[in-house]
Order: structure tokens, then sequence, then C-alpha cells
């Protein structure tokens, strides 16, 4: 593509050098530059990538994006205002604006996102709306599958996953979106044809600040669904139990179509009369001046209000209702989201991704409707995140679970005695013990394991590595958790 053409779709401040050059692809990672690329140089929260333009050039840059001028004699420099904004443009119409080939849907919130992307996937698939994943669990693109590098990807990564699933004859994509995507301008130039709202609790302050500049980061989603210059009719499918959702509803008024859902009487999509067993969760759906029966093979009233999302989705997407339904009663078992451990003994384990207080609490109680002899659970907290949370998720452990073995989680830089100090501040009873280890407290809990217990692994969910300070190891709770039963003996 002509670096003209680039040059004309962002906001130019200045261009050092020709504009006649042909450009084969652009980067933001300098060490990954090759001949007639375009260099954007991104500021991060660690490094500037301004430092590595020359790099970039050596490595075969005709071209650079950067903040500030630069002249260089073999590459034409260009001039913006915010490169990560021109990032997100230039990718847009690079890849030949992929989003406006796809019916777009994006979910977002603190809890929450992967079980109801998942949902809303399958449904889609059944009634034949060939369907793409984005999310913190993995990429779908039709038949591929790759592993995810995070939730949702920088500008650049994400146009390009959308080009491919419009070239692997996609119609629609489902994707989680982020409150840091929403902040670093990632989704910027996507249109959407429905946008999600699941909750909004405590999480990531470590990158927000405050819970009112995570609902702001969340909210921009939402706010530009009025203003998309395509004209797509996007609807907003949003929580009405959630106080944040309520807000969120207040400030789209009547300009933005809003479907709400909850176990309100208000709501447009209500539930009622859950119950859960270990198979799954059945409820009653009032929706559209009509009743159905839901059955969802995932436990929990949180995933009741995972599934009515999907369903709303689904329905804004152009799906039928009772088609929805229907397919929902097949919907295969999200990875590390109360995933069974098949243990083969009189207790059961559970490994669930819960890493908030709130998640934390969903998770519990949900296992304790499930009318166990003991709860015992095992987590810990990421280094390098939210402390604020730690003792907060402590004390949620200490009410709801029996006992409580505090661990590791992902400590990074951070000292993994330290983390798990903080989490023993919320506890007021002696229901705990500390074992810094993880393999060894997921042991423990085991060889603990008595007839009709039932043991939570939190935190890392469908997380297959551990992150230290200087290495990441392989560590995935499921597997850990069955090896520790090869060393318990059965009951007869």
């Amino acid at each position: 593509m002509q670096l003209k053409i680039l040059a004309d779709s962002i906001p130019v401040q200045e261009v050092l050098g020709p504009l006649d050059r042909e450009v084969d692809g652009i980067f933001y990672d300098s060490r990954r530059v090759q001949k007639n690329g375009l260099y954007v140089a991104v500021r991060g929260a660690n490094v500037d990538g301004h430092k590595f333009t020359e790099q970039a050039i050596e490595r075969g840059a005709s071209a650079i994006v950067v903040e500030r001028p630069e002249s260089h004699s073999h590459a034409t420099s260009i001039v913006v205002e915010n490169s990560r904004v021109a990032l997100a443009d230039l990718a847009f119409t690079f890849f030949k604006k992929p989003a406006l080939r796809l019916k777009m849907a994006g979910v977002t919130g603190t809890n929450g996102k992967t079980t109801t992307t998942f949902l809303l996937k399958h449904i889609c698939e059944n009634a034949g709306l060939r369907s793409g994943l984005i999310g913190t669990v993995r990429y779908e693109i039709g038949e591929r599958v790759l592993p995810a590098t995070r939730t949702t990807p920088e500008s650049l990564d994400l146009q390009e996953l959308l080009a491919q699933m419009a070239g692997a004859g996609c119609k629609a994509a489902v994707m989680e979106v982020s409150s840091h995507a929403l902040a670093q301008e990632r989704t910027r130039g996507l249109e959407w044809d429905v946008a999600v709202f699941t909750n909004l609790t405590q999480d990531h302050l470590d990158f927000h600040q405050t819970m009112e500049n995570y609902f702001e980061a969340k909210a921009r989603l939402f706010t530009g669904l009025k203003d998309q210059p395509n004209k797509k009719e996007a609807r907003a499918v949003i929580n009405l139990d959630d106080r944040y959702g309520e807000q969120l509803v207040k400030r789209l008024g009547d300009e933005t179509p809003v479907v709400t859902y909850g176990m309100s009487a208000r709501a447009d999509f209500r539930a009622s009369n859950y119950r859960a067993e270990f198979s799954g969760t059945s409820f009653q759906l009032d929706a559209r001046g009509k009743i159905y029966l839901v059955r969802v093979p995932l436990i929990g009233r949180f995933n009741v209000m995972n599934a009515m999302a999907a369903l709303a989705a689904a329905n804004s997407l152009g799906v039928s209702l009772r088609e929805a339904v229907l397919s929902l009663a097949k919907s295969p078992q999200v990875p590390g989201r109360l995933e069974i451990v098949p243990a083969k003994r009189q207790f059961q384990i559970f490994v669930d991704y819960a890493h908030t207080p709130d998640a934390l609490l969903n998770v519990l109680k949900t296992l304790r409707e499930l009318s166990p002899r003991r709860l015992v659970v095992v987590f810990g907290a990421g280094g390098d995140r939210d402390k604020q949370k730690r003792p907060l998720m402590g004390r949620v452990a200490d009410q709801n679970a029996d006992y409580s073995i505090i661990t590791s989680d992902n400590p990074r830089k951070e000292d993994p005695f330290a983390i798990i100090a903080e989490i023993t501040k919320g506890f007021r009873s002696e229901n705990f013990e500390t074992v810094p280890d993880r393999a060894e407290a997921i042991a423990r809990a085991i060889a603990l394991a008595q007839p009709r217990d039932i043991i939570l692994i939190a935190g890392k969910g469908h997380e297959t590595y551990q992150e230290f300070a200087d290495h990441t190891i392989p560590f995935d709770d499921r597997q850990t958790a069955l090896r520790a039963l090869e060393n318990r003996p059965l009951e007869f």
C-alpha cells in the first residue's frame, strides 16, 4: 500500500521526506520490522518506542510515525500528536476496514466476559452465523485456534485478526473488550452491532486508580455507539442489576437502543425460578412478551446472567430467541470457568479464574448452593496488580469458605510471602493456612478432602503458566490437581 494513502488516513502534523513509498507492513515493535515497513513509535507504560526508531530503520523501515520531528536520510518521518491513535487508524486502513465486513459483538465488564463470549459464539454458530472469537482464553479464526496474548490485542494485531476472520469466511466477530484496550485506543475504528456490559466491581485500580476512571473507560464502548460513521444500527445490552449498569442506561438515554437484562422486574430479559445442580443450571426467561425455559450446562447464578447477556446479544444480531435458547442447552464447557476436574472421588474439585473479590464471592456462593459438607478454597493474588483487593479477597474467603489455603498466583516481581501476608489481613478467623508453593497448596487441599467436600482452586483458571520475577514456568491448575489425585488412594 502507498505511504501517501496511509498518511491521508491520519491527522498529520508534519512530514519529513517523500510519501511516494510502498509499505508492505506496519510494526510497533522495532525488533519485528521488515523491509519497506512502517514503524509506529508508541509510548508504553514502561518503554517508549521512540528510543528504537534508528533500530527500526536499520531493519528496513522506510517510514516512521513519531510524536516529535526526526530527520532520517533513509526513511520518511510522519509526525502526529498521538502515535497510539495513529497506529489504530493506520491498521484500520492497511487491513481494509475488516470490521465493516463483519457483524461485531463486543463484551466488556469486570466478570463474565469470557463465558458470555463463548456462549454468544456458540449460539451464533448454531444459527449459521460463522463467528470468530477474541478473548482471554484464546483466539479463534475459522477452524484455527490461536493462544491469546492478551484479552484485547493491540490495535494492529486486532485489525489483522479481524481481516483474517473475514478472509476465512466468518460473518461475525465476538470479542472481549478490556478497559485497558478502551483506554489505550486499541479498539479505535471498530464499529459495533452490539455491545454488552456485564458488571463492574473492583479490579485494575493499579492502572485506572479509581473506580470512576475504571467505569469511564468501560463506558467508552457504549457512548460512541450513536456516532459510528458508517451508521451501523448498534444496540447496547446492559446488566440492569449492576449499579454501574443502571448508570450506563441512564447516560445513554434515548440516543442508543438499549436492551436490559437481570433478575429485576424492569429488565427486558428477566430470569426467575433459577435452579443449580452439578450438571448445570435452569431458569425461566421472560423476554419479548414470551416465556422460555432455559437450560445451560454451566453452574451458578452468575451464569444465569451470562446466559441472558448472550441470548440478548444474539437476538440483537438477528438470531431467533427460540433458536438461541435451544442451542444454549448444548453449549460447551468454558475453559477454567467453574471447570470440574474429573476426580473420580467422593469429593469434587473445581478450577475457576476468579481473581477479584466479587468473582470469588460469586463462585463460592454458587458452590455453597450444591450443599457440600465442607467448602475448601485454594487461592492467591497476582503480583504487580491492584493491591487493594487482596485483603478483600481474604475477607470473602473467610466469610464464605469453611477452610482456605492461601498460596501464590502469578507473583511476578513481588515477594510471594508479602502478597500472602496482605491477603491474610482480611481474615478474622483462623480457618486458613498459608502454603506459598501453589502445587503444594493444591496437593494439601486434596489430601485434606473428605467425602462430599468441594475444593475450589481459584485465580488462574485456564492459564497454563505461572509468572515469577525472572522466569515463567508451565503450570496448569487442572493438571496439577490430577497429579495430586494420583498420590491419593481411591475410596471404596
